[in-house]
């Protein structure tokens, strides 16, 4: 998973899009970049780590613009750190572009071994290079579609690619003199636009918006193109429309609470997770005490429609990241005890019910029911605002393997037990459906095995 945000039309340029990619930080911990375009010369500045503390000052002095994309990058495969950081850019026959992509190709591997076969070089182990690989491999204009004047010699090189990709993505191109914005015929990942006086804005989620008093405009809608440039703003539609599989997950975990994405509100859908698993739940507790932070909102949920008091059973460090979301396992173990400690004044012999928004590996919640017993906590009942997770992510997030799966080889009981929670239960993949608007407009691939776009055996974690 990864964040993008993009901007066009304004002076200092790349001061917006570091706060901009600022605001998505949680959808990637591992490096930043931001490419800068003056109209003239396209200049890309790349760091490992965080946002606030990789990118220095001087970095934006020596890269100013007036348009500009930015890309926090949390990688699935391929190298952790500054090497596979985004944008990338290269030389390409219609001039240097920038890119910074979310999502995945699920066809990587073979266009990429169809590319070397022909004599291509890569520099990035990421498929979001084939990206920029693909320009000059061909051009394509579907039947009927019309180009404005300014598009004409470009766009086609644009359609030609997207014509042999397939998967998720959500991508953001620079080019010296305009930017492109293109979310693929699915709409597995989020791409907004918004409007800051003058300037157009595009970024993951609305959070973005906000931060820069920005406004959200509307979506890119699936399978758009949008091109801005000094002479306006264009929309077209390259490929038939495809069945909608926009990421349910996204609501689950990954977008901020108060961002506006897929037309709803984060905050609203996570709430009603957690209302609908306390109706699906027979429970009797004291106490709900939320995973901070994604298990807040559902926590809240669960415990005003349930009637239990919610309390800060766990402390969060917010110094530390997101655990998920690193890159190793043993990293994701030592986060956890870093990132919370348990607060006995109201733990203390109680029935605890412990809210948390999924449930993948086992490892997190494990070391949360020990933690919340050996503060005294007289029981520990888990319960997770998101089904089982029995199928590995081929869309952008890191479960790329059943084996990591803890749902495809245990019982719930038996998972209870291997955790250390008194009983665990999980929100229905029917719940979960019933709180979103349009539940066959998502992509629950995840939770239910049912893949919107068959993938072959040999993929392999890509981002």
């Amino acid at each position: 998973m990864c964040g993008v945000f993009g901007i066009f039309g304004v002076e200092n340029a790349e001061k917006y899009a570091f706060f901009g990619i600022y605001a998505l930080q949680h959808r990637g911990q591992e490096s930043v970049g931001i490419a800068v375009s003056d109209f003239e010369n396209i200049k890309v500045v790349k760091k490992e780590g965080l946002v606030l503390s990789a990118i220095k000052k001087e970095d934006l002095e020596q890269a100013k613009g007036y348009l500009a994309i930015a890309h926090v990058r949390y990688a699935t495969a391929g190298r952790s750190g500054a090497f596979n950081a985004q944008p990338f850019l290269k030389k390409t026959p219609i001039g240097e572009v920038a890119v910074a992509h979310n999502g995945n190709l699920i066809n990587f591997k073979e266009l990429k071994d169809e590319l070397l076969r022909e004599g291509e070089s890569f520099e990035y182990d990421s498929d979001t290079e084939l990206f920029l690989s693909l320009f000059g491999k061909g051009t394509y204009t579907p039947e009927g579609l019309k180009l404005h004047p300014e598009d004409e010699q470009l766009l086609p090189y644009f359609f030609y690619v997207l014509k042999r990709v397939q998967g998720a993505y959500s991508v953001l191109f620079l080019l010296k003199d305009r930017l492109i914005a293109i979310r693929d015929p699915y709409g597995f990942r989020p791409l907004l636009m918004g409007r800051l006086k003058d300037a157009i804005l595009f970024a993951s989620e609305s959070c973005a918006f906000d931060i820069l008093s920005g406004e959200f405009w509307r979506e890119v809608k699936p399978g758009e193109v949008v091109v801005v440039s000094k002479s306006g703003i264009r929309s077209y539609f390259p490929f038939s429309s495809s069945k909608r599989a926009m990421c349910i997950f996204e609501f689950v975990y990954f977008s901020k609470p108060e961002s506006y994405i897929f037309n709803e509100w984060v905050y609203k859908v996570r709430k009603k997770m957690g209302e609908v698993l306390a109706q699906e739940d027979e429970l009797i507790a004291d106490v709900v005490v939320p995973v901070p932070d994604s298990g807040v909102v559902p926590a809240l949920g669960y415990s005003q429609r349930k009637g239990i008091p919610l309390e800060l059973g766990l402390i969060r460090n917010h110094y530390v990241g997101r655990s998920f979301i690193e890159p190793t396992q043993e990293l994701r173990d030592i986060k956890v005890l870093m990132k919370l400690n348990p607060n006995p004044a109201v733990l203390k012999g109680k029935r605890v019910v412990v809210i948390d928004d999924s449930l993948v590996r086992g490892t997190t919640s494990k070391k949360i029911v020990s933690m919340l017993k050996k503060a005294g906590a007289k029981e520990v009942h888990m319960r997770i605002a998101s089904p089982p997770v029995i199928g590995p992510c081929y869309y952008g997030i890191d479960t790329p393997t059943k084996e990591e799966l803890i749902a495809t080889k245990f019982s719930v009981q038996e998972i209870a037990e291997f955790i250390g929670a008194d009983s665990l239960k999980y929100l229905s993949l029917e719940g979960l459906k019933s709180c979103v608007e349009d539940p066959e407009d998502f992509c629950t691939a995840c939770f239910s095995g049912q893949y919107p776009l068959e993938v072959k055996e040999d993929v392999q974690r890509i981002r």
